[in-house]
């Protein structure tokens, strides 16, 4: 089992996706590198916590899309 993704997290995460959907996607270097540049405050390790739960949030999007 993997860790679990908090609550607070996957909320930043989906706001971000919404609010944000060109600069995310399903390219963890990417998002890691456009979190850094918005410079929200996040430390490190949430960054990458965040980064990593937009790309499976994008993944369960495309994947939804194409059932569609």
């Amino acid at each position: 089992m993997g860790k679990s993704v908090s609550k607070v997290l996957k909320y930043k995460g989906e706001v971000l996706l919404r609010e944000f959907p060109e600069k995310f996607g399903k390219n963890f270097e990417q998002n890691k590198k456009e979190l850094s540049l918005m410079e929200l405050g996040l430390s490190k390790t949430t960054r990458n916590i965040v980064a990593g739960y937009i790309v499976r949030l994008a993944k369960r999007k495309e994947k939804e899309q194409l059932k569609k």
